[in-house]
């Protein structure tokens, strides 16, 4: 799809309790504005507010010069692999979608029907987490669980932070000032939700979320990659529901759960202080990151560049250098000095005799959507 279009898009991340926005002028680097509003408890009243910002003198931006809604959805299931203009028959089926994200897509979809009333006269496009990765391989999406179950309650590999992976791919290729068709990549997405994607030639042919966003890489409060049975070992000897499986695995877990911290700048304090607990959590959670390093370079077959990006991959200089350390064997040869300190701008981190070029660069994900939801509508 090109991402070349010319527009300015409103672009909408409904969560349950919050709303975050930014207006995009895709002739412009930055935003014209961005916000959040926080505690919300009905979306309309948040749109309106939104609405009303925008709409005061000095804010910068012309509503009347809107040329479309972007929307962020969490999941897409197998319905919707691309950018979809919303009208009432998507709604219903983004709603058939919620059991997939039981938090997320009812919020979602407050935000839509909110916008879609406060501007009925602007086309709405939503953009799915998971679409970017709607180009998996069958090998890579499938579960190795009796195919009939599977089939009958959508259990696969859906992968999120599609928007993510697709902006810093294609990112990555113009700064490497190679065609992305020419390209194979990594792309660490490292933020509180962490995701690994191998890109092949622009597509993606594997990822490290699966059918949630629990499954993969250590995150804030996410388990990451865990052996299934351990829910059955608790719910047999500790008697934990699987409400409360479900509450450990995704908000009681990951850094949160190894050292009492959530937050990687915490964490890294408190491993400077001499805290075991957080120093071994650090370990876990580079370990995984280069384990999936080296699987989606044996997938690829041949490797280009690894980017690193979101919160932690864009301004934890040690996370970087201590996922990738020892795998000078695979090309991949860091630089400390390139590599110290936060990265506000895209910058390369690798050795000149790096045959693996490593990167950093700033995702934007609400410019992306923009940028999706423009060329839907063009």
């Amino acid at each position: 799809m090109s991402v070349n279009y010319v527009g300015l898009a409103l672009v909408l991340n409904c969560g349950s309790s919050s709303v975050k926005y930014q207006v995009v002028d895709t002739t412009q680097d930055e935003p014209l504005a961005s916000g959040l509003i926080e505690r919300v408890t009905h979306h309309g009243d948040a749109i309106r507010a939104i609405i009303s910002q925008l709409s005061e003198p000095g804010s910068g931006v012309d509503l009347e010069r809107l040329t479309v809604v972007g929307h962020r959805v969490l999941h897409g299931g197998e319905e919707f692999s691309g950018p979809t203009v919303v009208n009432d028959s998507v709604e219903k089926h983004i709603a058939m979608l919620s059991p997939l994200g039981p938090l997320h897509i009812p919020a979602n979809l407050a935000g839509i029907s909110s916008a879609r009333a406060a501007f009925p006269h602007l086309p709405h496009v939503a953009v799915f987490d998971t679409a970017f990765h709607a180009t998996l391989p069958e090998a890579a999406y499938t579960y190795a669980i009796d195919r009939r179950v599977a089939h009958e309650h959508g259990v696969r590999r859906y992968g999120f932070h599609g928007t993510s992976h697709s902006y810093v791919s294609r990112e990555t290729a113009r700064l490497m000032d190679r065609p992305i068709e020419d390209v194979s990549m990594i792309v660490l997405h490292l933020g509180n939700g962490a995701s690994a994607c191998a890109i092949q030639g622009g597509r993606s042919v594997d990822t490290s979320m699966g059918l949630t966003p629990l499954e993969g890489l250590v995150m804030g409060t996410r388990s990451g990659d865990i052996d299934p049975a351990v829910t059955l070992h608790l719910a047999r000897t500790a008697g934990m529901t699987i409400d409360e499986v479900d509450a450990l695995l995704n908000r009681q877990s990951g850094m949160l759960g190894l050292t009492g911290y959530s937050d990687m700048r915490d964490v890294r304090s408190a491993a400077d202080s001499g805290s075991r607990d957080a120093q071994v959590g650090l370990e876990v959670y580079c370990r995984r990151i280069r384990g999936y390093v080296g699987q989606y370079f044996a997938q690829l077959g041949a490797l280009d560049a690894i980017t690193f990006t979101a919160g932690v991959g864009e301004n934890d200089d040690a996370v970087r250098l201590s996922s990738l350390s020892g795998l000078e064997a695979l090309g991949i040869v860091m630089d400390p000095e390139r590599n110290s300190g936060r990265k506000k701008q895209a910058t390369l981190v690798s050795a000149d005799d790096s045959a693996v070029q490593v990167w950093v660069v700033p995702t934007n994900e609400e410019r992306e959507i923009a940028l999706q939801s423009i060329a839907a509508v063009s």
